[in-house]
């Protein structure tokens, strides 16, 4: 399938005059090079990975490495504990809705949705103190938390950076599509007793109602926005130009997206 999107490379051009001179130093070294090639065993090529497009959100080109970070970054999510890591599948249809949303945020230029540093910061120390795998490897410790990282491949500034985009993603679809939610208390005590409580191992220390329902609720938020924002996101995706690039995820995403068909 011919991609529709043009990856803009930037080369760094050497001036002509310097080029001559890199040339002249080159000639003069290969009667070195080449007594060193010959009493030397010819080292083996060495294969060089390139990253690849997987998909074109609307002239944005999603890449593998966008793929496998957000693999890893799965490991920040909750309901990942018991559903295990997520798929290329199922990391590529997150990253096409989660583009199309940032796309029309910049487009609507919702200022609005910009977090501070202040509620990146809570959200990073809320999320070392009740994500259940961060609590096995205790986070709250500063070896843990590096320990933690380093056993999924992440760096504190990409945890900042993913925490971050999320809060600037949910103030847009609250104040979008928040209007008339309401969650009730009883929803949070359910959710804690029957989802979060079953993630905990025997032995681990389990936070109370009180602390974590404020991660609750925005949790439950989510879940009854995506109600109202799936046809939103989906007309997106209609009106826009969503292209999978790889034959394997594209057969995927034809299924998650039936209405959508073959890009």
């Amino acid at each position: 399938m011919a991609m529709r999107a043009k990856i803009r490379l930037e080369i760094a051009l050497i001036p002509w005059c310097a080029a001559a001179v890199c040339l002249a130093a080159v000639c003069a070294a290969l009667p070195v090079q080449a007594a060193q090639a010959a009493s030397e065993p010819q080292a083996a090529a060495s294969p060089v990975v390139l990253d690849r497009a997987v998909a074109v959100v609307n002239k944005h080109v999603i890449l593998e490495s966008d793929l496998q970070d957000e693999i890893r970054l799965s490991a920040l999510e909750p309901n990942r504990e018991t559903g295990g890591r997520l798929t290329p599948q199922q990391a590529l249809e997150q990253l096409i809705r989660r583009t199309l949303i940032e796309q029309q945020i910049h487009q609507e230029d919702a200022l609005a949705a910009l977090p501070s540093q202040e509620e990146v910061n809570a959200r990073l120390q809320e999320l070392r103190k009740v994500l259940p795998a961060c609590v096995r490897a205790n986070c709250t410790t500063d070896a843990g938390w590096k320990a933690f990282l380093a056993a999924h491949g992440l760096t504190p500034q990409r945890v900042e950076t993913y925490l971050r985009n999320r809060l600037e993603i949910l103030s847009f679809i609250e104040l979008r599509f928040r209007q008339g939610i309401q969650i009730s208390q009883q929803e949070i005590a359910t959710y804690y007793r029957d989802t979060l409580l079953p993630q905990y191992k025997p032995g681990d220390t389990i936070p109370s109602l009180e602390q974590v329902a404020p991660r609750i609720q925005e949790i439950l938020l989510q879940q009854h926005v995506n109600e109202l924002f799936n046809n939103w996101l989906q007309n997106l995706r209609q009106e826009g130009d969503v292209e999978v690039l790889d034959p394997a995820l594209e057969a995927a995403d034809a299924q998650n997206n039936p209405e959508q068909g073959s890009p």
